[in-house]
């Protein structure tokens, strides 16, 4: 068996059909990363008949003085199973790397080991969870396993069966944002590149990337059509023809409860008046909101997401909303009609990370609470690692505090 550099040709075809494929681990991605200060490697294990037994995009980055690290997203796409070939592997890594200044390899390989009971809130794990042991016995480095986003891709997901996808089991909560977005006439639009300057608005405080940073990914992926944008409006005169319809029938309401007070004048009846009467108000604002709209003749943005399309799953990169407008529930709305949209034609919607952290006293409980909101299934990754091939560079990169600043990253609490 040998190591070698594949081409890209040679690389999509093997990674088309992998079973841990991801868009990770796809030139698209390498050809993004290559306009962020990476260079990469597209190498391939091949049988002395030249079939491919294992590939990998491995992305290489400047650190520390004249030196390298490499990191190969969502990790090889090798049988992690089979110890003897992740041994060979490893040792082709090593040796290809040998005298190239690289200092360690960093992988997060698509290895589900876990299903989070959304109830208990216990994981259960299946057997790719011993594949720790293999990685450990070949001397990969485990990073700390961490609850919320300090690693380079979440190690939790929630992915969304779209087969099995049922919008009346979802929660009370859940469907009754839903139905709220719908009456304030919210619109779902499939948006092209010329709408990033919009979408960046409403991800720009929350993500930290420039707007060229999106532009580019667009790009990149748009060369294969495999990358959609999405943003969601508001339609004044559907939010002022719902509002007024709902706001004359809770009228109607509100008139046969002040008949009934006439009557028989009890707490129960008393309360129910007092509930409708603010109902009504708030119906009342919904109108005047959505006059005023009309006559300004302003388009509002409200909520948006990039999502790449890779195999059967439909992954959502990056999504915001406008947060001084969260009354409008344009979030619900969003990814309740993104789920509509790729039903029919892929398995998995991903919602991209949560946090492990399941306590509500957390500082993404909101954030955990709106993805689970979905019914999605929690999975939980097996995690970091890193494989060092210059083990007293890494240490000295270690000490000084190099590796933390490059990887680290901040969290709310």
């Amino acid at each position: 068996m040998k190591l070698v550099e594949l081409s890209i040709d040679k690389f999509m075809e093997y990674q088309s059909t992998h079973p841990l494929s991801s868009l990770y681990q796809t030139v698209n991605y390498a050809m993004l990363k290559a306009e962020n200060n990476y260079d990469y490697d597209l190498l391939g294990l091949l049988d002395n008949a030249g079939n491919i037994l294992a590939a990998t995009l491995i992305l290489l980055r400047p650190i520390g003085i004249k030196r390298y690290y490499g990191y190969a997203p969502r990790g090889f796409l090798i049988d992690y199973n089979n110890i003897e070939l992740v041994r060979t592997f490893t040792d082709l890594l090593k040796e290809y790397y040998e005298g190239k200044r690289c200092i360690f390899i960093k992988l997060n390989p698509n290895l589900k080991v876990g299903t989070v009971d959304l109830n208990t809130k216990e994981i259960i794990y299946n057997e790719d969870n011993k594949i720790k042991y293999v990685l450990d016995s070949l001397e990969y480095k485990k990073l700390l396993d961490n609850l919320y986003f300090e690693s380079q891709l979440p190690r939790f997901n929630a992915i969304v069966n779209l087969k099995d996808f049922n919008p009346e089991k979802l929660n009370k909560n859940t469907r009754n944002k839903i139905k709220k977005s719908i009456r304030k006439g919210l619109k779902f639009e499939k948006c092209g590149k010329e709408m990033i300057p919009e979408f960046y608005k409403l991800v720009k405080r929350k993500l930290g990337n420039n707007e060229h940073y999106y532009q580019d990914y667009y790009t990149v992926f748009e060369k294969n059509n495999s990358i959609d944008l999405f943003l969601v409006s508001v339609d004044y005169y559907d939010y002022l023809q719902n509002s007024q319809y709902i706001y004359n029938a809770e009228l109607e309401k509100n008139n046969i409860l002040n008949s009934k007070l006439v009557t028989n004048n009890n707490m129960h009846k008393l309360n129910a008046k007092m509930q409708s009467d603010k109902t009504l108000l708030s119906y009342k604002n919904d109108i005047l909101e959505a006059s005023k709209g009309m006559s300004e003749g302003k388009k509002l943005y409200l909520a948006g997401a990039l999502v790449i399309r890779h195999n059967d799953t439909a992954t959502i990169i990056f999504s915001g909303f406008n947060k001084e407008l969260k009354r409008y529930a344009a979030n619900y709305f969003l990814h309740y009609n993104l789920i509509k949209y790729y039903q029919n034609d892929f398995n998995y919607l991903d919602l991209n990370g949560v946090v492990g952290n399941f306590k509500e006293e957390n500082a993404y409980t909101g954030l955990n609470r709106f993805k689970l909101g979905f019914n999605p299934i929690v999975y939980e990754y097996i995690g970091e690692y890193d494989l060092v091939l210059e083990p007293k560079n890494y240490t000295i990169l270690l000490q000084n505090g190099v590796l933390a600043k490059e990887f680290n990253k901040k969290i709310k609490e």
